[in-house]
């Protein structure tokens, strides 16, 4: 995939969500962000955009995996400035309504989970968390 100088192009960032699995943040699809125009090449496969001010810590030079074509108003780019961007492009999935409660049978033991409605997200795109991790996170001791 090529970009020419002057085409606008989206960023692809990587949401997380808080509730943590094992140790880990969990990542969700990938959204994108933009539209930003590109203003030259750098490289074969590296494009520098130019960012707003508010996008000050992030590097202006990415790879060509990083990018999408800019191809009208699509419902997976998001407002960049609706959240705090970190500079390995990933911010932080807030939650916005737990939609269902439901207990699953596990031999001797029941475990609840919560039907979780992220930000910027679809209900259709809400994800089934362990009720016990999910308020751990909400609500540390």
């Amino acid at each position: 995939m090529e970009f020419m100088e002057g085409e606008q192009v989206l960023l692809k960032v990587s949401p997380m969500k808080g509730v943590m699995q094992f140790g880990k943040r969990r990542k969700i699809s990938p959204r994108y962000i933009g539209p930003f125009d590109v203003l030259k090449r750098m490289g074969e496969v590296t494009y520098k955009l130019a960012l707003p001010p508010g996008l000050s810590g992030v590097h202006p030079v990415f790879h060509v995996s990083m990018l999408k074509r800019y191809r009208g108003d699509e419902n997976y780019i998001i407002r960049w400035d609706s959240f705090l961007l970190d500079e390995n492009l990933s911010y932080e999935e807030e939650s916005v309504a737990i939609l269902h409660r439901e207990f699953r049978k596990l031999r001797s033991t029941e475990i609840a989970s919560v039907k979780v409605q992220w930000k910027n997200r679809l209900v259709e795109e809400s994800t089934w968390e362990k009720e016990r991790n999910f308020w751990q996170i909400l609500l540390p001791s």
